[in-house]
């Protein structure tokens, strides 16, 4: 089930941005993740965050955040979830704009079979890695 994230999700929500990130740009040290997580828990309550939900014990599988049409970050621990998130967000925007690291080539192919096309390329200030700006649009 997909809802919009509670305060009581936070915890989980965090474990899910830190494992994953660390996982999915491994071509960034473990370091920067730990030292932004403290902002992200801060500003995550005012995106617009909707999690995944498992079964009736309540765990949180994955989660979507957006800032009016751009996606903040999509992060899911199994297959599937990911897509399903996207497309819930789909479902109710008429438009949506990422950034996605070149290194990040799963996430890219995620993305263009979701019909998203890269915009432009531009360089993160943050971590100095080549990144693409998508966009969807129905």
């Amino acid at each position: 089930m997909i809802r919009k994230m509670e305060e009581k999700d936070i915890s989980a929500v965090m474990q899910i941005w830190f494992e994953t990130n660390i996982k999915a740009h491994n071509f960034i040290t473990k370091a920067y993740w730990t030292s932004k997580y403290e902002m992200v828990k801060q500003i995550l309550p005012e995106a617009e965050v909707y999690v995944y939900e498992e079964g009736k014990n309540g765990q949180i599988d994955g989660f979507i955040g957006i800032n009016d049409c751009y996606i903040e970050g999509l992060s899911a621990q199994s297959m599937g979830i990911g897509k399903y998130l996207l497309d819930y967000v789909k479902s109710r925007k008429t438009e949506l704009r990422l950034c996605v690291y070149e290194k990040n080539v799963h996430a890219i192919y995620f993305y263009q079979r979701e019909n998203f096309r890269i915009q432009a390329e531009e360089t993160d200030e943050d971590t100095n890695e080549k990144e693409y700006v998508m966009r969807w649009g129905k």
